[in-house]
């Protein structure tokens, strides 16, 4: 069923508990309280039957039926129109799930439509029931109270997201090839977290301003107040995230540039240290190839050849070897080849 609870209230206390909307707006008719509708994932019937009773307008009507809307806050005369995205953290799975909900807040009803399953809005209305002060106050007061369990189940998510910030702070400097993934995803995350949380400042801020001057009770507006600090505190937290995250993946670029380089140095290294070896060999076979060439050639069994019968022949070829030897030798030597 679409409708998950639905009640009125008078002084503060559930008076009546319809079991159909069209029995809801009989009894609200009959009686000065007001309306609490909470409704899961309601069908566009259901959602314009309820329209067309408080006289909803159609512009939010439209955004309630499709979701997948942004936080914000609309006025429609005498009836706010608020879309808040309440998150989790699901930590088996280190991320963050997103809800949506809506509500429709006027003299005499609530009509809270959420499209995920948190938050658990059971919750607020008991904790509402428990104080009937509070709840006497009329709907400010349950638009307060959502505000506010909505913004303390920011609490966890930020919990997580900087426990997950710190573990990439570990893995930069491990080498893991996996940690700039994991930046991104994580980045992706906070901006998204963002998302839903900095509109509130300014949403929560037109409320207090709204509530002075209808002249709402200063209890729900020193409440409000409470929520609104909160926010800020959760708005400032998922900016230093991202900056954070900024600078992770700064440093972790920073941090595989220089293993890049040290590796490049690494090879330069080794290929200078080679071509020295090389150069080396090079010098000593060049030097070894010159005796050996005259040798070749003088070993030649030709029969005329003039050197073969000249006295000083012998005497000049092996001169001649270790003389190309040495300057060779020389040579190679100055140029540090050897």
């Amino acid at each position: 069923m679409a409708l998950i609870d639905n009640a009125i209230y008078v002084d503060g206390r559930r008076a009546a508990t319809p079991a159909s909307l069209d029995e809801t707006y009989e009894v609200l008719k009959a009686n000065a309280g007001f309306a609490w509708i909470g409704m899961y994932r309601p069908t566009e019937q259901e959602v314009r039957s309820v329209a067309e009773e408080f006289n909803l307008h159609h512009l939010p009507v439209e955004d309630a039926l499709k979701g997948h809307q942004r936080s914000k806050l609309e006025r429609f005369d005498d009836i706010a129109f608020l879309v808040l995205r309440p998150a989790r953290y699901i930590d088996a799975e280190e991320r963050v799930e997103f809800g949506e909900v809506h509500l429709f807040v006027g003299p005499d009803f609530v009509l809270t439509i959420r499209h995920a399953e948190a938050p658990n809005l059971a919750t607020v209305r008991r904790r509402m029931e428990e104080n009937p002060a509070l709840l006497a106050l009329g709907p400010e007061a349950v638009l307060y109270a959502i505000l506010d369990q909505i913004v303390d189940e920011y609490g966890p998510v930020v919990a997580g997201l900087e426990n997950d910030i710190d573990e990439i702070e570990d893995q930069l400097f491990t080498g893991d090839p996996e940690v700039s993934r994991r930046i991104y995803a994580l980045s992706r995350e906070v901006i998204e977290f963002q998302r839903a949380t900095q509109p509130l400042v300014g949403m929560m801020e037109s409320l207090q301003r709204g509530f002075e001057t209808r002249n709402v009770d200063v209890e729900i507006r020193h409440h409000l107040r409470d929520v609104l600090d909160h926010t800020i505190r959760v708005v400032e937290r998922g900016d230093s995230f991202r900056e954070l995250l900024s600078n992770a993946l700064t440093v972790h670029s920073t941090l595989v540039n220089q293993r890049q380089n040290d590796e490049t140095r690494s090879l330069s290294e080794t290929s200078l240290a080679q071509s020295e070896e090389v150069k080396k060999i090079s010098g000593w076979a060049a030097i070894l190839f010159a005796p050996t060439l005259i040798g070749t050639i003088y070993g030649m069994n030709f029969r005329h050849m003039p050197e073969l019968l000249w006295e000083w022949g012998y005497p000049f070829a092996v001169t001649l070897m270790v003389g190309m030897g040495v300057g060779l030798y020389v040579i190679f030597k100055k140029r540090n080849w050897l």
